[in-house]
This record gives C-alpha cells, sequence and structure tokens, in this order.
C-alpha cells in the first residue's frame, strides 16, 4: 500500500476540481496512483476534501480580492467583498460544481459537513478586526462577521438557494447595515 499526506490529496484534490469542476474520487485516487479505500482513510470522506479543497480556492481568491483593495475601513471591507464575488462569479471549475451537484454545493459550503462556511466566517472576522474600530468587542465581531457572511452567501448563491438572481445593492445596502450597526 502506498502512503500519501493529507497535503498531497487536498493539492491533488485542488488540480483535479480546477480541471473537473468536481472531485470524483475514483479518478482522484488514479491521479494520486493510491487506492480508494487509501484516499477515504486520509480525507475521511468526499464532503471533507470537498470542503478542503473550495476552502483553498476560496482563501486564495479573498487573499487576492484583500490585496486589491485600495479603500479602508468598512469601504473597504465591502470593495473586498465585491472582489472576492466577482472571482467566484468567474470561476468557472466552482460555477460547473454548482450546477452539476446543487445538494452536494450546499452541503459543503453552508454545513459542518465541509466546514466552509465556518472558515469563510473567521476569515471575514479577521477582515472586519483590521478595518473597524478596535472597541468594538470579540462578540460584535463574531456576530456582524456572521451575518455579514450570510447575507453575502444568499446573494452568492441566490440561484442555487432560492432560483433567482439576487440585487448586488441590496445585497450591499443590507451588507453596510450589518457592518454600519455593530
Amino acid at each position: 500500500m502506498r502512503v500519501v499526506s493529507q497535503e498531497r490529496v487536498v493539492r491533488g484534490g485542488c488540480a483535479f476540481f480546477l480541471r473537473h469542476g468536481t472531485v470524483d474520487m475514483d479518478g482522484l485516487a488514479g491521479s494520486l496512483s493510491v487506492s480508494r479505500a487509501t484516499l477515504y482513510r486520509v480525507v475521511h470522506g468526499r464532503d471533507p476534501l470537498l470542503g478542503e479543497v473550495l476552502w483553498r480556492l476560496a482563501d486564495r481568491m479573498l487573499a487576492r480580492a484583500h490585496a486589491e483593495t485600495t479603500s479602508s475601513g468598512l469601504d473597504g471591507v465591502l470593495e473586498t467583498t465585491r472582489r472576492f464575488a466577482d472571482q467566484v462569479r468567474r470561476a468557472e471549475p466552482f460555477l460547473a460544481f454548482l450546477a452539476a451537484e446543487p445538494a452536494t454545493a450546499a452541503r459543503v459550503l453552508f454545513t459542518p459537513a465541509g466546514g466552509v462556511h465556518a472558515r469563510v466566517v473567521a476569515a471575514q472576522r479577521g477582515i472586519l478586526a483590521a478595518a473597524t474600530d478596535p472597541a468594538w468587542s470579540p462578540g460584535d465581531l463574531d456576530g456582524a462577521a456572521y451575518l455579514y457572511v450570510r447575507i453575502i452567501e444568499s446573494a452568492l448563491y441566490a440561484e442555487l438557494l432560492g432560483g433567482h438572481q439576487a440585487d448586488p445593492g441590496t445585497t450591499e445596502r443590507a451588507a453596510r447595515a450589518v457592518l454600519e450597526a455593530c
């Protein structure tokens, strides 16, 4: 039996996802030259692996969006979000995944099964902490980050969640209201 690290599996999963818009465990096992059983032992299932892959790809996009942001304060937070959302809307492999596997996408993105939502909230909390009044309490930051992310997710994934697109202006006003209320 060949030994493979979780890091190698996740890197392989990212590459596979970018090529195919999904992660097929048999195909990934073959590309890594390991058995499917070994793959499952390393990552404990497809949902956790998809969660790790989607988070890694999102984290890269978020870092790029944050680095390109020119505004500061709450306007900077909103600009980072707009830049990130634009990247997500142009990510063909991700769009293919949402279209082909909506139930899996919802489970992995929004529930503990994939762990993506919790990581996005933690990243947003860091962005808010760097951009806002230092007098905010940790609870204020946690609550604001959670609500802010839920608003942005609702807009980004409106078609997946409700079958229609969200209005960008309404979304930004709602997101700004959460940030200004804290």
